[in-house]
């Protein structure tokens, strides 16, 4: 009886694991299509009365600010999965 309740606590710690990294993943893509597609594409007209470094803004987002923005995704991701690995007891050593 004891075997099958910690089949089924892994089970739902494995669940409660992947519901947490699809959730992750989720709002770091909604993040960087919003910054990449509608900063840079979509909203630019609205941007451009704001002056960054020279350029306006919109032309900032679609040059430099979304791939700043995706590298800084990146490292919230590793750091947030370390975070969440440490959790659920899967860190790497």
């Amino acid at each position: 009886m004891a075997d099958q309740t910690t089949t089924t606590k892994a089970a739902e710690d494995a669940g409660g694991y992947w519901s947490a990294n699809i959730r992750i993943i989720t709002v770091c893509l909604i993040i960087w299509a919003l910054v990449s597609f509608g900063f840079g594409i979509l909203l630019r007209p609205m941007l451009a009365g704001i002056g960054v470094g020279g350029t306006d803004l919109g032309f900032w987002f679609a040059q430099q600010g979304s791939i700043l923005v995706f590298l800084a995704l990146i490292f919230f991701y590793a750091w947030r999965m370390n975070r969440l690995d440490s959790e659920f007891g899967v860190e790497e050593d």
